[in-house]
């Protein structure tokens, strides 16, 4: 009767053991998976912020580029197709258009020596500068997130468990010419 209980306590242990680890995986990629959800919204926070400026930076050009009608339209709708994104993959799709659409514009906007003394223009176009910036470090900030994430789902032997919880995508860059080192002439 002695070596029953035993062997009881030994089996009941084990089954609390792995019912803890269990939680403890499980809990760890649950706050990993939030932490991924969590960098999402400040990316989400600051291209809204450049969403948002892009029009005003446009109607501000639009006084002094009458004739580049085609760029400010380019401009516009990649903004539109950027600010209906949704998932990393999308959104980094959509923001390479929208940053080639924006390079156009900058590029032709250098022949209007009135616009580039603008005030307002200078203003929007530093703010949209910063806005670059800020996107650019939670990016990072985002990529680092999805990454723990990834590698927290996939190593062994949380990859048993982590069946129900999907992949975090990386924003990427899917653009190729924005890959490409700017060339700088004097």
């Amino acid at each position: 009767m002695e070596g029953g209980w035993i062997v009881l306590i030994v089996v009941v242990g084990l089954g609390i053991i792995v019912a803890l680890w269990f939680v403890g995986i499980y809990n760890s990629l649950v706050r990993a998976r939030n932490e991924v959800k969590s960098a999402w919204s400040h990316i989400d926070v600051q291209l809204k912020r450049r969403h948002d400026l892009i029009p005003n930076l446009v109607e501000t050009a639009r006084g002094y580029m009458q004739h580049e009608r085609g760029t400010l339209e380019a401009v516009t709708n990649a903004r539109n197709l950027a600010a209906g994104a949704r998932t990393p993959a999308a959104a980094g799709k959509a923001e390479g258009i929208l940053g080639q659409a924006l390079s156009g514009f900058f590029a032709i906007a250098e022949n209007y020596p009135e616009l580039k003394a603008n005030t307002n223009f200078l203003k929007l176009q530093d703010e949209l500068a910063e806005t670059e910036n800020r996107i650019a470090f939670v990016r990072q900030g985002y990529n680092d997130a999805a990454m723990r994430f990834n590698n927290l789902r996939e190593v062994f032997p949380n990859s048993l468990i982590a069946g129900s919880f999907e992949r975090a995508e990386m924003f990427e860059i899917t653009n190729p010419a924005e890959r490409e080192v700017p060339k700088v002439s004097f």
